[in-house]
């Protein structure tokens, strides 16, 4: 139970089907499991917790919270296109909805920005001008393009 060792842990509120949430999202990423669930006796579990890519999470799976908003979300960096579109994908194919700057909503309503790592490198350099191209690209798309942000901020047409 090295998730009890975590300090701090986000919790999350769905409102009583968080247990087919949490096997959903530790599907879709490497070191993610179900650590344990409590709750009342002869009913689903009241709170989950669970890792999701290491990182310790908890779960209160009980009707009437609060809705969701874009205000708190995952956000998963990406390696490579391919581990972007396979995320993205599987989000949409469970009932997301598609927003838009690398952002998606699930069928429960939390929010997750798919973002290629190299994008806030980017964002962040010296260089303004190639950071605002980078930028004013992810301001085009819906879901990232690894290689039209790079292009963008190389100063390359893709056109």
């Amino acid at each position: 139970m090295a998730w009890l060792g975590s300090k701090v842990r986000t919790c999350w509120w769905l409102g009583g089907n968080g247990h087919e949430a949490v096997d959903f999202y530790v599907s879709l990423l490497p070191d993610s499991r179900i650590e344990g669930g409590h709750g009342p006796e002869g009913g689903p579990p009241l709170v989950l917790e669970f890792t999701l890519a290491g990182t310790p999470m908890m779960l209160l799976n009980a009707p009437g919270g609060p809705p969701h908003s874009h205000a708190a979300s995952f956000s998963v960096l990406t390696d490579a296109q391919a581990e972007t579109d396979r995320l993205w994908n599987a989000i949409l194919a469970n009932g997301g909805k598609e927003v838009a700057c690398g952002w998606i909503t699930d069928r429960w309503g939390i929010s997750w920005q798919i973002c290629p790592r190299r994008l806030p490198e980017m964002l962040a350099s010296d260089d303004r001008a190639a950071g605002a191209r980078a930028f004013e690209a992810m301001r085009q798309m819906v879901k990232l393009d690894h290689a039209a942000l790079e292009a963008a901020y190389a100063g390359k047409d893709t056109a």
